[in-house]
């Protein structure tokens, strides 16, 4: 792989970070914004989950192409464009009325962040050198976390205040932190300089990465689609949950979303912590397991509480195993794809991830229209829980696997001038619940 061969550097990794913070604040201002718009309408179930899906389905769809996008062209040219892109479409989205033209904007918007999200994710770890990786995961996860916190808290102010027009307004100048980033930051990939840095640490053909070749990734991708799909629903049924079952205000409900958000501050930093002292790649696959069982066991206790200020502490816990996730998957991702094709590997991942989520919203939506919300939470979070039980032994097996195969299943390193191999390690700012 291909890292810095300097120093790191430090203030690249802050400023991508503080872009993709802001930009994530108003994501999911806008989105909680949309969400208690239709709930106050009086929409369904269903309606909730075709807007969840019309963000989601162009990261699922696109993925191939975006992640090739991300590693053959360059990184500021394709920041700055998809940014002023995003600006434009959602200030657009701002003054629509019609529910399809609403919902044909948040998919087009979705499509930049097919972009944007796999090119500031293979970004990273050109930023620094390897034993910095952890620390700039870790501050870059913060950052993220810190922006989906406020976001939600946000528009349940501003919504009672101002109706849906305002956030989405703040989101349209939320994007042009893309486009500042894109043109200040120092670090580039993509085009000319990844073909550059493969032929200068690579004396044969270009690295052929494949997922189903390297039994780790494949067992997280796999597992963590998987448990997602099981509980994924949980983002369609918790505004009926909190708004209706607990007859709670929409401050309420952006102050209980903002707990998850919160719980991934600590959690990506202790995971952070213990993926530096993890040389072993398959440690890293028990730890996302261990984390994804955590956020199913939080989301089951969730549906026995009788008022939404316990939803709270709940969601705290759930979001530190959430956190720890991202932290432990992406490392994953990023010790084991070469970089000529790094971008291309989060992109992948991050489409099992958002498929995951797109099966638990149909079923979300769907159930809720003959179910109430509360059986439906605890049948979700049960769901997850089988889930990562049943995959134990699979993991198992992939991690003996990847422990006595050679060839494309082995980590891809990069050599130092000493002749010592090095890893990588990366979280991608990517929350999921």
């Amino acid at each position: 792989m291909s890292f810095t061969s300097g120093g790191s550097r430090w203030s690249d990794v802050w400023l991508a970070a503080t872009a993709r913070g802001t930009t994530i604040c108003g994501d999911f201002l806008a989105a909680t914004a949309l969400a208690l718009a239709l709930q106050a309408a009086g929409a369904s179930g269903l309606a909730v989950s075709g807007l969840l899906l019309a963000a989601t389905l162009p990261l699922v769809v696109l993925a191939p192409l975006a992640g090739r996008l991300a590693d053959r062209v360059d990184s500021r040219r394709l920041l700055v464009t998809v940014g002023l892109a995003q600006a434009a479409l959602c200030a657009l989205l701002a003054f629509a009325e019609h529910p399809v033209l609403v919902i044909g904007l948040v998919a087009l918007l979705a499509c930049g962040l097919a972009v944007t999200q796999p090119c500031l994710a293979a970004l990273l770890p050109a930023m620094v050198r390897p034993d910095d990786l952890p620390r700039a995961s870790a501050v870059n996860q913060t950052a993220v976390s810190l922006g989906a916190l406020a976001g939600p808290v946000l528009a349940g102010l501003l919504v009672g205040q101002f109706g849906t027009r305002v956030p989405l307004l703040l989101d349209a100048v939320s994007y042009l932190a893309l486009v500042v980033a894109g043109l200040l930051l120092r670090t580039r990939r993509g085009g000319r300089r990844t073909a550059t840095a493969t032929a200068a640490t690579t004396t044969g053909p270009a690295p052929a990465w494949r997922l189903r070749r390297d039994p780790l990734l494949l067992a997280v991708v796999v597992t963590t689609a998987a448990v997602i799909a099981a509980i994924g629903g949980i983002n369609v049924i918790e505004v009926f949950f909190i708004r209706d079952t607990l007859d709670s205000s929409a401050t309420i409900y952006g102050l209980v979303g903002a707990a998850w958000m919160a719980g991934m501050l600590p959690g990506s930093w202790l995971a952070a912590r213990l993926a530096r002292r993890l040389t072993d790649d398959g440690a890293l696959v028990y730890g996302v397991l261990a984390t994804l069982g955590g956020c199913s066991l939080m989301v089951v206790l969730a549906s026995a509480v009788p008022a939404a200020g316990l939803l709270v502490p709940l969601w705290l816990v759930g979001g530190a195993a959430n956190g720890g996730e991202n932290v432990f998957a992406n490392v994953l991702t990023a010790r084991r794809a070469p970089e000529a094709l790094r971008a291309r590997a989060y992109a992948t991942y991050g489409a099992a991830v958002q498929g995951g989520s797109m099966a638990g919203y149909l079923a979300g939506g769907a159930l809720l229209a003959v179910l109430p919300p509360r059986p439906l939470i605890a049948v979700a979070g049960a769901a997850g829980l089988l889930v990562v039980l049943a995959f134990v032994p699979v993991v198992v097996r992939a991690v003996r696997r990847a422990g006595s195969a050679v060839g494309p299943v082995e980590p891809a390193v990069a050599a130092e001038p000493g002749g010592r191999a090095v890893g990588a390690e990366l979280a991608t700012p990517v929350p999921g619940r």
